[in-house]
């Protein structure tokens, strides 16, 4: 445990990591939404009245009969120095990103508080990212195959008055694994392998990135066959430094306003799922598909497939593919005469 800096980030975190494992990996953070620039003066300081600070330039020492320790299980917990039985506080109970063997995940009746993990913004920034894991209902788990069978790792369900919540251990307590919510959305199940020096991936959910919902953000594609995400034609990212760390989430902005008219074009775009949340018509032609769209300033693409489909507002989820294994087309829309190529202008990659 200790100040860490993640990559090139300027910002310094009080984090707890692996001793035993060769590349740093932080499981718990303290400060992901309150980062500090300067570790030589701030410290962790457990004050008199029980409470564990963050604190800037201070000088107290003051002192009680609490505890602060750090378990072997990754746990730093506050307890009462005198019987170690009662614990105050303990990290467990908040996670960040990960979920530790030992830990609880689940909903406490008596403080009306539940567990949730909570992705890393990106690779470089630990504050609080898009993708959130709570346990909704007692069972929700159980519907994931891969923890009703897995070789590696125990999960158990426990419910009464109190609380209910899952917990997991490892039947091989030689090895190291964890449970994180990755910055691409999805859940995973890690190990770590002394020998290549790398965690091995034991199962992970949803297991295309492609299927993690708003993965590229509006009007982003997701390219099934690379599984990377790349801007729709006419279209670049928010932000290319976000872009850079894999941070595809704000999406994509258009290069050139439209003229909402008739002077604005369609490109044809070969998709493997629609977008989300389409508008239904009961228009019977292609042509009049179009010219409804046309005609709504917020529309932003169609689809006539025996009946017309209009999206209007941003365009979420949009699964690109060849047209070889295409199931439809979209006709999105864009500047006139903006659209020369069908070839996405900027991937994740920055190909």
């Amino acid at each position: 445990m200790g100040f860490f800096k993640p990559g090139k980030s300027v910002n310094y975190y009080i984090g707890i990591w692996y001793k035993k494992v060769s590349v740093q990996t932080v499981v718990w953070v303290a400060n992901r939404d309150a980062p500090i620039s300067d570790p030589s003066s701030t410290k962790l300081t457990l004050f008199v009245d029980g409470n564990l600070v963050l604190v800037h330039n201070s000088t107290s020492n003051s002192l009680n009969t609490t505890q602060v320790v750090l378990g072997d299980d990754g746990n730093l917990v506050l307890r009462d120095g005198s019987n170690p039985n009662v614990v105050y506080w303990q990290s467990f109970d908040f996670p960040t990103d990960t979920w530790l063997p030992g830990g609880k995940f689940g909903f406490n009746n008596k403080t009306n508080q539940s567990q949730k993990l909570v992705s890393w913004r990106s690779e470089e920034d630990p504050a609080m990212g898009f993708y959130k894991l709570w346990d909704e209902e007692s069972n929700t788990f159980l519907l994931v195959p891969e923890m009703r069978l897995n070789y590696n790792v125990n999960y158990t369900y426990i419910s009464n008055v109190n609380e209910s919540y899952f917990t997991y251990s490892l039947y091989n307590n030689s090895i190291m694994s964890r449970f994180v919510v990755d910055v691409s959305g999805q859940i995973k199940q890690l190990i770590w392998s002394e020998r290549t020096k790398k965690w091995n991936l034991d199962w992970v959910q949803p297991e295309q990135s492609c299927r993690v919902y708003g993965i590229c953000g509006p009007f982003g594609s997701c390219n099934q066959d690379s599984q990377k995400c790349e801007c729709l034609p006419g279209f670049v990212p928010r932000s290319s430094a976000d872009w850079s760390l894999q941070d595809t989430n704000g999406g994509c902005v258009r290069k050139t306003p439209l003229q909402c008219g008739t002077e604005d074009g369609f490109s044809p775009i070969p998709s493997s799922e629609l977008p989300d949340k389409p508008r239904s018509s009961k228009i019977d032609s292609a042509e009049k598909c179009r010219s409804a769209c046309e005609a709504t300033c917020s529309c932003n693409g169609y689809v006539f497939d025996y009946r017309c489909q209009l999206w209007d507002g941003d365009i979420m989820n949009f699964n690109n593919i060849t047209s070889s294994r295409a199931s439809a087309v979209f006709f999105l829309r864009g500047a006139a005469g903006e659209f020369s190529s069908l070839v996405p202008v900027f991937t994740s990659e920055g190909k």
